[in-house]
């Protein structure tokens, strides 16, 4: 059975939106390294349309050399959308909510998520997301969306591993408790 592992990050309030704008100066070998493994454990890359929008609007248009960028561009991608209908990236497939519980039992590797919080707690609320990596970034950005709002729910989750970089940042991999 595949596993569905999500990797994010996060700001010590919560923060997920726009990593881009806070998360760099944290941004060390260590965490490199971390997002890498993550990255290359999956097969599929699993995404929700705003991300998918994101993602396709960026990596398709940068250098095929760049390691990050040839992952990303020849990955399977599939996403997460009922609105979506006419993905223009390579390699995508856009699916339903529901058919993900038989997404995660055919074949294959992990299905990796990068980004998409929204998804991340729908998984997790729906009991589909298998493990989830949280890269807490010691900042507080005040405002921005958060990956559990109000009325989130209550999802046990139990720690699995965590390590601490020089940045200080922290290294967190979570699976329901």
């Amino acid at each position: 059975m595949r596993k569905i592992v999500a990797g994010l990050f996060i700001s010590l309030d919560g923060v997920v939106e726009s990593p881009e704008k806070w998360h760099f100066p944290y941004f060390d070998a260590d965490m490199g390294r971390s997002v890498d493994a993550l990255m290359r454990r999956a097969d599929t890359l699993l995404l929700g349309r705003n991300t998918y929008e994101t993602f396709a609007s960026h990596w398709p248009h940068q250098d095929p050399a760049d390691p990050m960028a040839a992952l990303l561009n020849e990955r399977a991608k599939v996403v997460v959308s009922a609105t979506l209908t006419d993905p223009s990236w390579h390699n995508t497939t856009v699916v339903g909510f529901d058919d993900l519980a038989a997404l995660k039992e055919g074949p294959g590797g992990d299905l990796g998520m990068s980004g998409s919080p929204s998804l991340v707690v729908a998984l997790l609320r729906a009991g589909l997301l298998d493990e989830l990596h949280l890269l807490v970034h010691p900042v507080v950005i005040g405002e921005g969306q958060r990956l559990f709002e109000d009325g989130a729910g209550h999802i046990p989750l139990t720690l699995t591993r965590s390590e601490t970089f020089g940045s200080g940042v922290l290294d967190l991999t979570y699976e329901r408790a």
